[in-house]
């Protein structure tokens, strides 16, 4: 039950990385962006997801709160300022998304959608890095920096596949950029995190090959982000890669101990009953709206 619990905290924790991920390398996006109407239809592309993608960050607390309750107390205490910004420029994000697309041109509220991306994004790079164990700014500010680009990368390949014209060709170049300086100072990261378990050649093994799928999902993706690579989904695809392998990577290879104190078996199973339930609904969610609104361009559905 361990196990599965951690399978479940993983999938959570992957699924809001991807999701919510590129919308807020969207909202930071728009920051970089100077064209009015280029801005609206990138937050117009985040308005019609962005509360579903944002559920998995849900799942994710209760899960880990529920299944591991001393690890969860052990975590959240490192982590209470960049968790409490990260809150904050959540709320922001979402009033912000929501009135400059109800009330469009709303400049302001653009800004602050943008703005608040950028905290969200930094934040939780800062506290992902107080719970690697390595300690001084500069490591937090790496960290922060590259969770910032990593998003920054998803969310113009999303806006490359999505958009047209000149916006998808602005974003593809751009999309580039991102992505080389994310795969820049991801390497650095781990570098820098030192302090690896690959002692076993099994798990030394499976952390080598998980760090060659990262790099073919970059490959892939920085050949797809070109303007004139016509399958703009691939790039997305690579990146989505990339991000899962470089993940998963990490929990082999620093062999994180969660099972600190379990919550009681019976507790756990049924909790996982709650949860395991909800995971496919908030999976067709966020299919749906994506389905739903898959043609989005900019002046609206087609």
């Amino acid at each position: 039950m361990t196990t599965i619990w951690f399978l479940l905290i993983l999938l959570c924790l992957l699924m809001y990385v991807v999701l919510d991920g590129y919308d807020l390398g969207i909202g930071v996006a728009t920051l970089l962006e100077r064209d009015a109407g280029h801005r609206h239809e990138m937050l117009e592309q985040v308005a019609q997801a962005w509360d579903g993608n944002e559920t998995w960050l849900v799942l994710l607390g209760v899960s880990l709160w529920a299944g591991f309750p001393a690890a969860f107390g052990t975590i959240l205490p490192q982590a209470y300022l960049p968790m409490i910004l990260m809150l904050l420029a959540l709320i922001v994000r979402g009033v912000s998304v929501e009135m400059a697309s109800q009330t469009h041109p709303a400049a302001r509220w653009e800004t602050a959608f943008g703005v608040a991306s950028l905290a969200a994004a930094l934040a939780q790079g800062a506290a992902i890095a107080t719970l690697t164990g390595v300690k001084g700014a500069g490591f937090s500010a790496l960290c922060a920096a590259t969770v910032t680009c990593g998003y920054l990368a998803i969310g113009y390949a999303y806006t490359k596949w999505k958009a047209s014209g000149e916006l998808r060709s602005r974003a593809g170049r751009r999309g580039t950029v991102s992505a080389v300086l994310a795969s820049v100072l991801a390497t650095t990261c781990l570098v820098a995190a030192g302090r690896a378990d690959l002692h076993d050649p099994a798990r030394a093994v499976a952390f080598a090959g998980l760090l060659l799928f990262a790099t073919a999902g970059v490959v892939i993706a920085l050949a797809s982000l070109r303007p004139a690579a016509t399958y703009d989904g691939v790039a997305m695809a690579g990146l989505v890669t990339a991000v899962v392998a470089l993940t998963v990577a990490v929990v082999v290879a620093r062999n994180p101990v969660l099972a600190l104190s379990v919550a009681p078996r019976n507790t756990m199973a049924f909790l996982a009953v709650g949860i395991g339930l909800n995971v496919p609904l908030v999976l067709f969610y966020n299919w749906f709206a994506h389905h739903t609104f898959r043609r989005h361009r900019r002046n609206g559905l087609e």
